[in-house]
C-alpha cells in the first residue's frame, strides 16, 4: 500500500527548520500486515519532543526512519490472529510495545518491556523486520509506531483501543503526552493527598504531571517554567505556585517538595529538582537529557537525607488499564486534555511544527496526516 509520510535521513540540520527541511514529505510502500498487526489510517498525530531529539540529534536513532509516536486513527485491516482488535475500532498508539513474556511483562510492568525497548532502538517492528520501504529499500520504524504517515503497519501489542466517540486531536495524547507524565506522579512517584509536589518543565508531558498531581490532590502543587504563559496555563489547571527557574524553590517552601517531578529533560534540571526535594521526599526524572549529560549530586545527601531517585519510563504505566481510566477522567471532567493543545496543522507543516516546538513556546500541537 501507498502512502505519504514524513522522512529524516541526516539528524542534526541547522535550525530553523523550515529553512534547511530535514523532514520531508515522501510516498512510502507499506507492506501488508503480518501476524498480530494492523493496518491503521492515521488520523492525528502529535510532536513530541522524542521526536525533536530525533530531529536534533541528541536521541540516537536508525537512520532513515518514518517519525511519529503519538497518535490516533482507525484500523482498517487486520492480519492474522489479531485477537483484540476488529476492523473499524478506534485506537491510541503506545510507544512502547509490550511482548507480554518477558519478566517485566509478566511482573506487570509493561512499561519496562525489554523485547520492546530492543525492537524500538534497532528501529524493527517487535514481531521484527521492518514493514517500511521506498524504491524497494527498507526504512525504520520509530518506537514501532511511524504515525508521521496517511496509513501504518502496527503491531496490535502498540495500540489501545478507544471509544469512537472521543475526537482524534484528544485521542492521541492518551498514549504518550497524558500516559507518561499522569503516570510519573501516580505510578512512580505515588503521590498522595496532601502531599507538595514540585514539577519542572511544563511541556506537554509536564502539564500532564500536573494534571496527575490535581487527581491525586497533592497540595501544595508548584511548577517551575520561564516561559510566562506556560505559568498562567498551569495555574488554570490546578497549580498553586508557579516560579521562574531563576527562583529558589525552597525560598517559597523551605523544606522542599516531597515529590519532585522533572520533565524538562536536562541534567541541570534534574539537580535543581533533586536538590529542591525534602528530606525523605522521592525525585523522579521523566525528561529524556542528552545521552551526554551527566547528573552529579552530593553523595552524602542520598543517605543523611533519605532521599530516592526514580526513573519513570512511559509513566511506569500500564496501559491497558491506565489509559481506560484516563478516559473515565476526562468524561467525568478531571483531564481537561483540550486544555494541552496548542494548535493543529497538515502534516505538510512538520517542520514548523519542530521549530515551534525548539522555542518551547507551545505545549502540543497536532498534524493530521491527510490534510
Amino acid at each position: 500500500m501507498k502512502s505519504k509520510a514524513v522522512l529524516i535521513r541526516e539528524a542534526g540540520a541547522n535550525l530553523p527548520y523550515a529553512k534547511s527541511k530535514p523532514l520531508e514529505i515522501v510516498e512510502i510502500d507499506l507492506a501488508p500486515p503480518k501476524a498480530g498487526e494492523v493496518l491503521v489510517k492515521i488520523e492525528s498525530a502529535g510532536i513530541c519532543h522524542s521526536d525533536l531529539s530525533v530531529v536534533n540529534g541528541s536521541r540516537l536513532r536508525p537512520l532513515p526512519i518514518i517519525l511519529g509516536h503519538e497518535s490516533s486513527g482507525v484500523v482498517i485491516e487486520l492480519g492474522q490472529d489479531v485477537h483484540d482488535f476488529k476492523v473499524g475500532d478506534h485506537f491510541t498508539t503506545v510507544f512502547l510495545p509490550s511482548c507480554q513474556n518477558c519478566y517485566e511483562c509478566k511482573s506487570g510492568i509493561p512499561a519496562n518491556c525489554s523485547v520492546g525497548a530492543k525492537a524500538n532502538a534497532s528501529g524493527q517492528m517487535i514481531s521484527g523486520g521492518s514493514r517500511i520501504s521506498i524504491e524497494g529499500d527498507s526504512v525504520n520504524h520509530y518506537n514501532g509506531i511511524s504515525c508521521y504517515s496517511q496509513y501504518a503497519v502496527i503491531d496490535e501489542r502498540s495500540l489501545v483501543k478507544l471509544p469512537s466517540d472521543i475526537p482524534f486531536d484528544i485521542a492521541a495524547l492518551f498514549g504518550c503526552a497524558l500516559l507518561t507524565g499522569i503516570g510519573a506522579v501516580r505510578n512512580s512517584a505515588h503521590a498522595k493527598e496532601g502531599q507538595s509536589l514540585g514539577i519542572w518543565g511544563l511541556g506537554g508531558v509536564g502539564l500532564s504531571a500536573l494534571l496527575g498531581a490535581v487527581i491525586s490532590k497533592a497540595a501544595p502543587i508548584i511548577v517551575i517554567d520561564p516561559v510566562e504563559s506556560k505559568r498562567k496555563l498551569a495555574l488554570s489547571l490546578g497549580a498553586d505556585i508557579a516560579l521562574d527557574p531563576k527562583d529558589n524553590l525552597r525560598n517559597t517552601l523551605a523544606e522542599g517538595v516531597s515529590v519532585a517531578i522533572e520533565a524538562a529533560g536536562r541534567a541541570d534540571t534534574l539537580i535543581a529538582a533533586y536538590e529542591s526535594t525534602a528530606r525523605g521526599g522521592t525525585t523522579v526524572s521523566v525528561g529524556l537529557p542528552k545521552a551526554e549529560e551527566m547528573f552529579s549530586i552530593s553523595a552524602l545527601s542520598l543517605v543523611a537525607d533519605l532521599k530516592t531517585i526514580k526513573g519513570s519510563y512511559l509513566g511506569s504505566a500500564n496501559p491497558r488499564i491506565d489509559i481506560p481510566e484516563f478516559v473515565k477522567f476526562w468524561r467525568d471532567g478531571k483531564l481537561p486534555v483540550e486544555k494541552l493543545l496548542t494548535s493543529t496543522s497538515s502534516m505538510l507543516q512538520v517542520n514548523e511544527a519542530m521549530d515551534a516546538l525548539d522555542g518551547a513556546q507551545v505545549v502540543r500541537q497536532v498534524i493530521h496526516p491527510h490534510k
